[in-house]
């Protein structure tokens, strides 16, 4: 994942996020999320096909780091995987997917 993975206003995760990639892609998403305008940030999973718990675990990281900047997370186009962890740990509303 580089940083043309992140735009002004939407993110994009990339195809492969487990705890192999965990510690790079939130080092590289936190500071660019944050510096992204407005209230709400987008996160696009589309692309996303290979995941585990630690993807849930990256996304609510990402959700608190913008909370305390008064920003919202929002995930888009999640793969039915995310959902159905999302809602295995009760955090589905959490990340909004």
């Amino acid at each position: 994942m580089s940083s043309d993975n992140v735009d002004q206003n939407t993110a994009i995760l990339p195809e492969r996020l487990t705890l192999e990639q965990a510690v790079s892609t939130l080092a590289l998403l936190k500071p660019a999320l944050v510096r992204q305008p407005g209230p709400q940030v987008v996160l696009d999973a589309s692309a996303l096909h290979e995941l585990d718990t630690s993807t849930v675990a990256v996304l609510l990281e990402l959700r608190r780091v913008l909370q305390v900047q008064g920003k919202t997370l929002l995930v888009q186009h999640a793969p039915q995987r995310l959902r159905d962890l999302a809602s295995l740990y009760g955090v589905q509303e959490l990340l909004s997917v």
